[in-house]
């Protein structure tokens, strides 16, 4: 087989695979490869026509843009070409794209210096926006025509949708704009506007979207504009096609603030630089600051400036000479899977890891990934050998995204959980989700898989002390993860407690230790023996017990006794403290390995000594409510209204337990099914003893509805619900919100209709963004620091 040959088989695989994906990508929205595995394709094909011309062809991928227009929609044909861009990769890309156009303009271009520096080009710079291509046509500064790119020629016509826009003007404000327009732009999501769709698709048992682009894409393409209008999409413009009965300024930015006066948005990001050198400046800064950004981008687009200078470098078969994109390291690659290798944590959890092929993403190699756990293996369809799609964006863990099915090999292999610990041999059991509802208890599976071990699990415990002794818990600085898989493994430490007994001669001995870093150890451990009980609740380490927990219960019940004695149910009482997380913080307590170890630790003469110890906070005292009591012990038939009526007939819990049946009759219009459904729930074994028990120990904590109230000293943000994003300067975020907590105010990590400021500093991204979609009031660092010192409180 001659070599052109062997070619002309290889440019029809390639242009058969890019079709494809260009079809899933264009017209179905559903991108089975990510985009830079469709770029490799895409340059080897340009590389083998560039070596043979006679094999190019009118419908080759190289000479067209997308994919075909999809039936549903009307045709629409594209007077000026819709073209897509050219692509710099590399740094040296960007320098050649500079070289050429350089080149192209060299007897328009004023002469170089002395030195042999040439003359430089002025570039317009702007993000490369992740949406769907959109074509707007105005007429007399009237919205006629919504189309998309499709495949550059012709595209679908979907005017009712973008008509749905909420920020595409449906007339054009001002006055100079030609009689007849196109405007092109980028049709896409943000970040936050995504979070908020996903959501809503989840909660109502629809399919979920891999990513914003796909998101954007399928919500513009819909053959409903209802279902459009109701997605939160958003236009950025960035250039402009037919052009009739007027003129447009004669650069690219001009035209874009133009764009901007007569109400077409365009990016606030939007620069002018002089040089190659201003567009990697650009670049660079664009770069760091991607995660921040409200929307995602791939890359930034150059173009030449002057628009007379576009015009003289004119276009190649499907790009433009004037113009490139220049992407960032991809997010997202192709690889194999390796295996699935199990992790035990510090609360037992059997997590899968995702052993792969070292592959590069985002500049970083990448050899594992996490996978969460069995139920998001179940829901990928993941199987050992499977080509998958990994991502990684910022210092995120890279994450399995799509497993590529059509690449599976014959040989896969289904994905099991251990049936014993890969640390300690013991058990691996599936935990249990029990829901109660009025009477009833349900289980079903949940998705976490749990070692049985406990502390006998090396693994455990190893994570066990590395959290305890972590920044936000005890804080015993110096104490590393290597350092404490040394202790574990000697034999030194086998509970949390042991590093209180640690002895001078015993540190000395570890690896890497000296006389001044032994002491410097043993000074930190001994620096942390007055913790703050909320500290010392959330360095335990309890399941689902995370800082703003612990410091809830410490707080409100004041004392770690009562913490630990405290039952499911009166813990249900404090705020944000579900069933579940209630039985999890009972049951950690109520084992007798965990006692022992807790015990060990309040040791007068080698423990710790518990500060910020009181009585319950005043907000809590006599919270609860008879009636209140009555539902919350979920009895059949017996609803708020219901428990109001027997609470206000029998005035004491006592008495609805003894009332019989003759005494329910009394009860105004209590349904004869209600008043048998709670005989029997008190006359079954249990029942009256445990609801007994907890009224008992809601007396005994002063929240009983006869314990004596107390007025709160008020506290001045007590109720209200901040968020801080972005980077703060003249402190540090998590000082920010130690401060703001002394004032009585929940932080939080998100933004939500229920916040009621957001502080925000340099960087600040989607935060920002739906705080000012839901109209939060926003904050900078200044107006931080005068609240703060407004209460006394100083930097």
């Amino acid at each position: 087989m001659t070599d052109t040959q062997t070619a002309a088989q290889r440019i029809a695989q390639l242009r058969s695979e890019l079709d494809a994906h260009n079809h899933r990508y264009y017209v179905l929205d559903e991108p089975s490869v990510p985009d830079a595995e469709y770029d490799r394709l895409f340059r080897e094909l340009q590389a083998l026509e560039a070596e043979h011309p006679e094999l190019v062809s009118i419908d080759s991928p190289t000479q067209r843009v997308g994919g075909a227009a999809a039936s549903a929609f009307g045709e629409v044909r594209h007077e000026v070409p819709m073209l897509s861009l050219g692509n710099a990769f590399l740094e040296q890309d960007l320098l050649d794209f500079d070289r050429r156009v350089r080149e192209g303009l060299a007897d328009l271009l004023p002469a170089g210096d002395l030195f042999g520096g040439g003359a430089e080009v002025e570039y317009s710079c702007e993000p490369k926006l992740d949406g769907l291509a959109v074509s707007l046509l105005y007429e007399n500064g009237q919205l006629v025509r919504g189309a998309t790119r499709g495949d550059g020629t012709t595209g679908e016509d979907i005017s009712a949708n973008v008509r749905t826009v909420r920020n595409i003007p449906l007339r054009l404000q001002g006055e100079g704009w030609p009689a007849v327009l196109e405007v092109r732009g980028e049709v896409f999501m943000s970040k936050a506007g995504f979070e908020a769709l996903n959501q809503r698709q989840a909660e109502a048992g629809a399919k979920t979207f891999a990513n914003p682009r796909n998101a954007a894409a399928g919500s513009l393409r819909q053959l409903d504009p209802k279902i459009t209008a109701s997605r939160p999409l958003e236009l950025c413009a960035y250039g402009f096609g037919r052009v009739e009965g007027g003129s447009l300024p004669d650069t690219q930015v001009g035209i874009l603030e133009a764009f901007k006066s007569w109400g077409v948005p365009v990016s606030r990001e939007l620069k002018r630089v002089q040089g190659v050198g201003g567009c990697q400046a650009y670049y660079a800064d664009i770069g760091a600051r991607r995660d921040s950004l409200a929307y995602e981008i791939d890359g930034v687009v150059f173009k030449v400036n002057r628009i007379d200078f576009q015009r003289e470098l004119g276009f190649r078969a499907r790009e433009p000479r004037w113009a490139v994109a220049h992407k960032f390291p991809a997010r997202e690659e192709l690889t194999e899977l390796l295996d699935v290798e199990f992790q035990v944590g510090r609360t037992g959890a059997v997590t899968p890891v995702a052993r792969l092929k070292p592959v590069q993403v985002a500049g970083v190699t990448v050899s594992n990934a996490t996978l969460h756990n069995m139920d998001e293996v179940a829901r990928l369809g993941l199987m050992i050998g499977d080509t998958v799609i990994i991502r990684r964006a910022g210092d995120v863990i890279p994450q399995v995204m799509q497993v590529v099915t059509e690449r599976r090999p014959a040989d896969a292999r289904p994905v099991h959980v251990p049936e014993h610990c890969p640390v300690c041999g013991s058990l691996v059991e599936r935990t249990q989700l029990v829901k109660r509802a009025k009477g009833r208890e349900s289980v079903s599976e949940g998705a976490i898989y749990r070692c049985v071990g406990r502390l006998f699990c090396q693994a455990q415990l190893k994570q066990s002390i590395i959290h305890f002794v972590s920044r936000r818990a005890m804080d015993i600085d110096g104490l590393g993860d290597k350092i404490v898989e040394q202790l574990v493994d000697k034999g030194l430490v086998k509970s949390p407690a042991d590093l209180y007994r640690l002895r001078y001669e015993q540190v000395i001995e570890l690896e890497g230790f000296a006389e001044l870093s032994t002491q410097n150890l043993l000074n930190a451990i001994a620096d942390s023996r007055k913790p703050s009980l909320a500290r010392f609740i959330y360095a335990l380490g309890i399941p689902d017990v995370g800082e703003e927990t612990a410091k809830l219960l410490a707080r409100a019940l004041g004392s770690l006794q009562r913490i630990q004695k405290a039952l499911p149910e009166v813990l249900t009482y404090l705020p944000d403290v579900g069933g579940e997380v209630a039985y999890e913080i009972h049951n950690f307590f109520a084992d007798e390995h965990n006692r022992k170890v807790i015990a060990e630790l309040l040791d007068a003469e080698h423990g710790v000594h518990l500060q910020e110890e009181g009585e319950v906070a005043a907000e809590f005292a006599a919270c609860a409510t008879l009636p209140g009591f009555i539902d919350k012990l979920n009895i059949p038939f017996i609803a708020a209204t219901g428990a109001e009526k027997l609470a206000s007939r029998f005035g004491s819990l006592e008495g609805i337990i003894r009332a019989d049946w003759l005494d329910l009759r009394q009860v105004d219009r209590l349904p004869e099914r209600a008043a048998k459904s709670l005989r029997e729930f008190f006359d079954a074994a249990g029942n009256a003893e445990r609801a007994l028990a907890i009224e008992a120990q809601l007396r005994e904590f002063g929240m009983h509805w006869a314990s004596e109230k107390k007025v709160a000293e008020g506290l001045p943000l007590a109720g209200q619900t901040w968020v801080l994003t972005g980077t703060l300067e003249a402190m540090s975020r998590d000082v920010a919100k130690e401060h703001l907590e002394s004032l009585g105010a929940k932080v939080a990590g998100s933004v939500s209709a229920k916040t009621h400021c957001v502080v925000a500093g340099p960087g600040a991204g989607s935060k920002l963004t739906k705080a000012q979609e839901l109209s939060v009031p926003v904050m900078d660092e200044e107006g931080l620091l005068k609240l703060l010192a407004g209460y006394g409180i100083g930097a």
